[in-house]
């Protein structure tokens, strides 16, 4: 598949439509900027879900790393990792592996994470964030 020929003059207008729409993405600068992210990132979260193949997936991944990156800069993070916060989040909230199965993929995506043996990716990170209420940063590595 052939890639069409940028046209900067086409894309600077659809850019700057689209991020009056959205409110963003784009670099995190301060405070504000940051909680409009996480809005965006939410709003992108309600759309997309759990499906991995929705026409916005990229869009939400680009933004959860934007939030990730503000976050690993600004907020002072313990140094735990993904998978021992989710485990502790897991205790302190009386959930099982099976709880969690809708928001990670299935039983199988959230044994593989617990055990260490596959990563959150920004997706999961998100639902996660959602259902115990903290920052998508604390999942991602």
């Amino acid at each position: 598949m052939k890639h069409a020929e940028l046209d900067p003059a086409n894309v600077a207008s659809t850019w700057t439509a689209f991020q009056k729409s959205v409110g963003g993405p784009a670099p995190i600068r301060n405070e504000r900027e940051y909680r409009r992210t996480v809005a965006l990132l939410n709003k992108l979260l309600d759309i997309v879900g759990g499906d991995e193949t929705h026409p916005l997936m990229a869009l939400l991944e680009l933004v959860g790393d934007l939030v990730a990156s503000w976050e690993a800069h600004e907020v002072p993070m313990p140094d735990v990792s993904p998978r021992s916060a989710l485990r502790m989040l897991m205790d302190a909230n009386g959930l099982r592996q099976a709880d969690l199965q809708r928001d990670l993929g299935g039983q199988p995506v959230v044994s593989a994470i617990l055990n260490g043996r596959r990563s959150i990716n920004a997706r999961q990170a998100g639902m996660l964030a959602k259902r115990f209420n903290v920052s998508p940063a604390v999942f991602i590595a």
